[in-house]
């Protein structure tokens, strides 16, 4: 499943590391934005492997992004755990205007299913 979020960066966490039981290093990096929803407006994402990574580089707390991402989900010992991978990180300027606040994926329209009656 792939999703895109618009948010402003409110924390970038530090870089964890590791060594995968194959023996391969790998890093990640996790940052925080904030949606300016009233419920729930902070979202965590993932970035996995360098070049990922890298795509953060480019942007700061306090910045206007949209975030396209993954969702996945993965069981271990009866509980389930969510990871939000982020796979694309762009400069957003295009907020509501007025509330500084982002869109949300709620807000996003609805495609139907239905033919179009279009005549081409």
């Amino acid at each position: 499943m792939s999703l895109v979020v618009k948010g402003r960066i409110s924390k970038v966490l530090s870089m964890e590391t590791g060594t995968s039981k194959a023996g391969k290093e790998w890093k990640k990096q996790s940052f925080v934005i904030d949606t300016g929803d009233q419920y729930n407006p902070e979202i965590c994402f993932s970035l996995f492997g360098e070049d990922k990574i890298n795509m953060l580089r480019n942007f700061g707390e306090g910045q206007e992004v949209e975030v396209a991402f993954n969702v996945s989900s993965r069981e271990f010992n009866g509980k389930y755990y969510h990871n939000l991978d982020a796979w694309k990180i762009s400069g957003s300027s295009q907020f509501e205007q007025g509330t500084g606040a982002a869109p949300t994926m709620s807000d996003a329209p609805i495609a139907d299913s239905e033919e179009d009656d279009l005549p081409f």
